[in-house]
């Protein structure tokens, strides 16, 4: 049995080997005829690997083009939306808050701001109408001490008082617009409680702050027609007491001496209560002058050497000061409204022999100086020193007055040169006053006419008026 089988598995064996043998030469692989795609040759840049596209993603992979752009389409309008809606949330809350706060402050502090104005305004009508008081007052008894120098007093007095009456009576209504316009406001049934006074409603989302808002709006509208009013009785106050200051003297003076007109024949002789012998002086005074020349002597010494020693002089617009002749002039522009002017000015010359140093004042302040001005020099004694003229020897003898018999004047006035006007408190120093003391002077207001000069004093030191010069209350 074995030799039968072995040779069946020598056949088996034998047809295997002849298959792997077939097998064989059918699988040959050709290396180098193959393709190779993705070889890099030289030179050539690499493409970059590209990011899958969102339409590539898994949720979008089962749609067609169209679908997937109308999907993105979609959540970009979605994102807009949440967006707006978080900005406008955020306005809201932030407005509300605003809103709060405003009428929260309103409904606190407008009535304590509104009664704050109600009472400054209330204020200022009491020191009007306090202010009013004094000046009547003053305007009586004035007109009583003037009623008996001036004839024509009592007239104007009356027109004054009559004025100042009505400014009075104006204040006091608007005092009393103003109590009625505090009661009304703070007073009136609904106020603070977010009610209309008017229809009685209750002002929607308030809580009693647009009432407050509303009061205030209105007091303001009638503050601001009180205000007008109160200006435009200041405005006729003022107009007053100007024409007050017109009628009356300044700095406290009781009596000034007038100038009716320009002549050769009206001055005023001084005789000095010492000697003129001094290195240093200053002189002061207030003038009126009714109109200006070229040349209007105010103030004027000399004697018969020099005629020029001392002079304070007026032009059209300037006022001048000049020591020992005009070679030594100082000027100040301004001074004067040309042609003349209706208020008093307060003029001061000073000079000092030391550091010659001449200085002009106009109204209490210093507007000319000039250095080297007759330095060394001393005033001479025996002259003759008066006021709205000069004595220059220019022009002939008057038979009428007494010019001609002062020893070393030969001659008359220029009245050319002359002063028309009035003049008061003129003083003379042998010191240079300081610019405290010259202020003090100048007040109009003040008492400066108390304040007399040891060379000539205003009220005390002998004034002798030629022509028709007069001294008045």
């Amino acid at each position: 049995m074995f030799r039968w089988r072995l040779p069946q598995a020598v056949c088996v064996l034998s047809a295997c080997v002849c298959l792997v043998l077939a097998y064989e030469d059918d699988i040959e692989v050709n290396y180098a005829d193959t393709s190779y795609y993705n070889e890099i040759t030289d030179g050539e840049t690499p493409e970059p690997t590209l990011t899958p596209a969102p339409c590539n993603s898994p949720e979008l992979m089962g749609q067609n083009k169209w679908d997937k752009i109308f999907s993105m389409l979609e959540n970009s309008q979605m994102r807009e939306n949440m967006l707006l809606q978080y900005a406008d949330d955020i306005i809201k809350v932030e407005m509300g808050s605003l809103r709060g706060e405003m009428l929260r402050f309103v409904a606190q502090y407008g009535g304590s701001c509104g009664a704050a104005v109600e009472t400054a305004g209330r204020r200022m009508a009491l020191q009007l109408e306090g202010r009013l008081r004094e000046t009547l007052e003053r305007l009586k008894s004035r007109d009583q001490t003037s009623a008996a120098a001036v004839g024509n007093s009592v007239g104007n007095s009356n027109h004054l008082e009559a004025m100042v009456q009505q400014l009075l009576t104006a204040a006091r209504t608007q005092a009393s617009r103003l109590a009625k316009l505090e009661t009304s406001c703070f007073s009136s049934p609904g106020a603070g409680m977010g009610m209309n006074t008017k229809t009685g409603s209750q002002l929607p989302g308030s809580g009693g702050a647009g009432l407050r808002v509303q009061e205030v709006t209105s007091q303001e509208v009638t503050l601001d027609g009180v205000l007008v009013a109160l200006q435009q009785t200041r405005v006729e106050l003022g107009e007053v007491l100007r024409s007050s200051r017109q009628r009356y003297l300044p700095a406290g003076c009781e009596m000034a001496l007038l100038f009716p007109m320009r002549s050769h024949r009206i001055y005023t002789s001084v005789i000095p209560d010492v000697p003129l012998s001094v290195s240093s002086f200053t002189v002061c005074m207030w003038v009126k002058p009714t109109t200006v020349s070229n040349k209007t002597v105010l103030f004027s010494y000399g004697n018969r050497r020099n005629p020029y020693e001392i002079q304070l002089l007026l032009g059209q617009t300037s006022a001048f000061f000049t020591i020992g002749g005009e070679a030594h002039l100082v000027e100040a522009r301004g001074v004067v409204s040309p042609g003349g002017t209706s208020e008093w000015i307060h003029l001061c010359g000073a000079w000092s022999s030391e550091q010659g140093l001449a200085t002009l004042w106009a109204g209490g302040k210093k507007v000319a100086s000039t250095p080297g001005v007759a330095e060394g020099h001393i005033l001479p004694d025996g002259g003759s020193l008066q006021l709205g003229q000069e004595r220059n020897g220019c022009c002939p003898p008057s038979t009428s007055s007494s010019s001609s018999g002062v020893a070393g004047f030969e001659a008359g006035f220029d009245p050319k040169m002359a002063f028309a006007g009035k003049m008061t408190g003129v003083n003379m120093w042998d010191r240079v006053l300081s610019e405290e003391e010259i202020s003090q002077l100048a007040l109009r207001e003040g008492q400066g006419c108390e304040q007399r000069g040891n060379v000539v004093a205003w009220g005390v030191t002998e004034m002798v008026p030629h022509g028709g010069a007069q001294f008045i209350n």
